[in-house]
């Protein structure tokens, strides 16, 4: 059996286990078909562990199709959505993402997790939930399990917010003639799409504003999401000077070898994706290449499953849900202080 043919049995085992999450992933859209092909994956595990025939296939799929993934995601970004949003929601952006990385480096220090759970578990909090865990996880060499690891916190939190904002919004006093501070809120507060989406809508629903929140939040997240690429910049680079600075041989050290060049071709795509709408390109014409990069995520995260023992992930989980928490609590807490300092509500 050659090589292309390991690979290939392999390959075709994750799009197998794919297809019904990513089915699944339409209906409860509040889960996502990235965390129940995960599931999958896990649920596999613990009956069939992967013999050697799909072994290389299932490590492609987690690896190099993931890094298609974040390269295909790169057609969703339009980078003048931050000169349109970013007045208004940029320095909350900022605010709350910052707050996100160093609470999850602090306790990285103190309570001892693993640095790269406590990375992915930040930058996912921080920006977008999964799609911010699929960018930096070939970055910084994430395992299958630290990614499993994060992308189910990330998902507990999601659910929370999705129930409480609404509530929370209420309670805050939010105004309720217009979705503008909601939407803010949920946008810069609620990290992966999916939820945003359902605390937005929740809203309108609660108080008759048609879209305006949900138009709102959205347009907001995507602006957040676009953080994507300098933060993955700066940890492809951190990991570089460190390889550089631990080769024996310093000289024979290759930068372009080390850095990870899926993701200038994710700005590229970023980039395109602006010209073509700055000349009248419908957006719509992008629509099936953010598909499928949302596809091969769901793909990846099922080679990610089957990799990952879930009763080693539960015996783990204690600190990075502790982690989680206290991220998921900085962000809201930021997202609301620095509302009331801007006079948005």
């Amino acid at each position: 059996m050659n090589n292309i043919t390991k690979k290939l049995l392999g390959v075709i085992f994750c799009l197998i286990t794919a297809i019904p999450a990513w089915i699944l992933g339409k209906i409860f859209p509040i889960i996502g078909g990235p965390v129940i092909a995960i599931i999958f994956g896990m649920l596999i595990n613990m009956f069939w562990t992967p013999t050697k025939k799909y072994k290389d296939g299932i490590a492609f799929t987690s690896k190099k199709i993931l890094q298609v993934a974040v390269v295909l995601l790169g057609f969703g970004l339009n980078l003048n959505v931050i000169l349109v949003t970013g007045k208004q929601s940029l320095p909350i952006i900022i605010s709350t993402i910052s707050i996100s990385l160093i609470i999850a480096y602090a306790l990285h220090k103190i309570m001892k997790i693993d640095s790269n759970i406590s990375t992915l578990i930040g930058v996912g909090s921080s920006i977008c939930g999964g799609s911010a865990v699929a960018a930096t996880a070939p970055v910084i060499n994430a395992k299958d399990d630290e990614i499993a690891q994060a992308i189910s916190v990330i998902f507990f939190f999601n659910v929370l917010a999705a129930v409480l904002f609404p509530i929370l919004g209420r309670v805050l006093g939010f105004e309720t003639t217009s979705g503008d501070a909601f939407g803010i809120f949920a946008g810069t507060a609620v990290n992966d799409t999916s939820s945003v989406t359902a605390a937005a809508a929740t809203w309108d629903n609660l108080y008759n504003l048609g879209t305006a929140t949900l138009d709102k939040a959205v347009t907001v997240k995507l602006t957040r999401t676009l953080a994507i690429i300098p933060i993955t910049l700066v940890l492809a680079l951190l990991k570089a000077k460190k390889e550089k600075s631990g080769s024996a041989n310093e000289n024979n050290f290759s930068f372009k070898k080390s850095f990870p060049m899926f993701i200038l071709w994710f700005i590229l795509a970023s980039v395109i994706t602006t010209i073509c709408v700055n000349l009248q390109v419908p957006v719509e014409v992008f629509t099936p290449l953010k598909d499928l990069s949302k596809f091969f995520i769901i793909m990846a995260m099922a080679a990610i499953g089957l990799g990952t023992n879930i009763v080693q992930l539960v015996k783990k989980g204690g600190k990075p849900l502790m982690l989680g928490a206290s991220c998921w609590l900085g962000i809201t807490l930021v997202s609301i202080v620095m509302q009331k300092l801007l006079n948005i509500w």
